[in-house]
């Protein structure tokens, strides 16, 4: 069941922008040429098997790309790669210029220096509003130390770790 809603655009942003997130890109190649887009909607989903879901914009020639190639990565950016996140989320830029990129052992193409990535299979894609959330099947990871970047309020964060011993909510 559906029901008007009387909450604009702008507000649903900023309310939503007070819960902080990581910053991620997702690539993927398609016809030889790769593409992405920068993400902070992005969730693990399932550890068994390994899935995660990412929201992509409708219509973006990364969300096309992704969808005709079947695969992509996900690239956690660190503290240090602000300016990557800020080049792929330009619209209509071409993301990868003067960037080489890094190729997994899927041949999807994998943000240099990121502090982690993930290549993923499609397992599944619904559109929800003005987005497509696709569902990846984890395939190969890679992560190495390091400080993540963040996002709060539309803007680029550092993040504070506590001290405290890890925290483990599965059990």
């Amino acid at each position: 069941m559906s029901t008007a809603t009387t909450i604009d655009a702008l507000t649903m942003r900023r309310t939503i922008g007070r819960f902080a997130t990581g910053v991620a890109v997702v690539t993927t190649l398609d016809g030889g040429e790769p593409h992405g887009m920068t993400v902070n909607s992005l969730t693990s989903v399932s550890l068994d098997p390994p899935l995660l879901l990412v929201c992509l914009t409708t219509g973006a020639r990364t969300t096309d790309a992704v969808v005709r190639a079947g695969r992509f990565a996900v690239n956690i950016l660190s503290a240090r790669q602000e300016a990557i996140a800020l080049r792929f989320a330009r619209r209509g830029a071409d993301h990868f210029e003067g960037l080489e990129p890094a190729y997994g052992e899927h041949d999807v193409p994998v943000v240099p220096d990121a502090l982690a990535h993930l290549e993923c299979t499609v397992e599944r894609q619904f559109e929800a509003g003005d987005h497509l959330v696709v569902f990846g099947e984890v395939q190969r990871v890679c992560d190495r130390e390091g400080e993540p970047l963040a996002f709060l309020g539309g803007r680029f964060a550092d993040l504070t770790v506590r001290g405290h011993e890890p925290q483990h909510w599965f059990f």
